[in-house]
């Protein structure tokens, strides 16, 4: 059988590693430049906006200590290779007894089970775990001073949950305006209090909800982005897809646009031609794979997550026959608000990456 690679970006690739219940994850980092100050502070911050935790969130505790094993020396990296590894500290294996015998419905337990003829880390999702996510924010936390040279701003928060929908982010207090804002990782105050009851209630009935994720990107010089495969949006689009659970990412008006006419979608140029500037309600902040210098508005779909209290039936493997399972441990009910940190993480990764290949940032 051959090996799966979990890969991401070209000039600077990052590579993942670790399971869920194993020693650690982390990631590798290549060909990311030199002379990088090492920000300790902003990286621990990071750390902790993805961290679950709160009333609505995995009971799981990590205290998800970032430590640099190659490429950084005296605190700046050094152009070598880098290793981020974290530690896992409090994996409850006996929560998965019933793998690999009974694979849970929505999770990768059977497709990865008869990938690896039975050889693969089936518990709390292995290799396929959201637990990775974390050596993900650490590494974007890392090369965020990259994106700092350019003014370049990442910013996300929860747009739905089931059937609630929040105010766009430019609508909204800059920060969380409430103590639900803070836990469902929603701007709007009043959106996050239904967000709030909504979870709760499928919480109390052994369920869970979906959600979704919207991100603004501000402050990227115009041309960045490279055309057609490696183009901003088709770029972003693989890299948000990639986060376990994600189900649909658009851009701009998204599907709106197919009940629009040409005259209504199209933005036209304004400005003068030494800083052209799109006009209009909400331009688009790419064209041809390319940055037009006005925001880029992206939204993440997130399905319900699949580990739930509630009774299915789905087929044990050992028995060869349908019976119930209950799955027990700990679980979040909605994944977007963890999901808020790990969406800007994605985009600065993307970013740092295209903007070193297109030149607008030094080696």
């Amino acid at each position: 059988m051959s090996p799966m690679h979990m890969h991401l970006g070209e000039r600077i690739r990052l590579t993942l590693f670790g399971t869920s219940h194993g020693p650690r994850v982390g990631a590798l980092l290549n060909g990311v430049p030199a002379g990088i100050e090492i920000d300790s502070d902003a990286i621990e911050l990071a750390m902790a906006s993805r961290r679950p935790g709160g009333r609505y969130a995995s009971k799981r505790r990590e205290p998800d200590v970032v430590e640099f094993r190659t490429g950084v020396a005296d605190g700046k990296t050094t152009g070598e290779e880098i290793e981020i590894s974290i530690a896992n500290k409090d994996a409850r294996t006996r929560d998965y007894s019933f793998l690999p015998a009974h694979p849970r419905p929505g999770h990768q337990d059977m497709v990865m089970h008869k990938r690896t003829n039975g050889d693969a880390d089936l518990r709390g999702g292995g290799s396929s775990s959201a637990r990775l996510t974390a050596a993900l924010v650490a590494s974007a936390a890392l090369l965020s001073p990259l994106l700092n040279k350019l003014n370049v701003v990442c910013e996300a928060h929860v747009g739905a949950i089931g059937q609630i929908e929040a105010k766009e982010m430019n609508q909204c207090p800059p920060r969380w305006g409430n103590e639900a804002s803070k836990e469902m990782r929603c701007r709007d105050p009043v959106a996050a209090l239904a967000m709030v009851e909504t979870v709760e209630q499928h919480r109390m009935q052994r369920n869970s909800i979906g959600s979704r994720v919207d991100l603004q990107i501000s402050g990227l010089p115009l041309g960045l982005g490279e055309p057609w495969f490696d183009g901003l949006e088709p770029a972003l689009a693989r890299a948000m897809i990639a986060i376990p659970a994600a189900r649909g990412v658009t851009f701009g008006r998204g599907f709106g646009v197919v009940k629009m006419t040409g005259l209504e979608h199209n933005d036209p140029w304004g400005g003068t031609a030494e800083n052209p500037i799109l006009t209009g309600e909400k331009p688009d902040g790419v064209i041809a794979g390319l940055a037009t210098g006005s925001p880029i508005h992206v939204s993440v779909a997130f399905k319900p997550p699949s580990s739930i209290a509630a009774k299915q039936n789905t087929l044990n493997l050992e028995k060869n026959t349908i019976e119930p399972l209950v799955v027990g441990g700990r679980h979040d009910p909605v994944l977007g608000p963890r999901a808020v940190a790990v969406v800007e993480s994605m985009a600065k990764l993307v970013l740092c990456d295209l903007a070193l290949r297109g030149g607008f940032l030094d080696d």
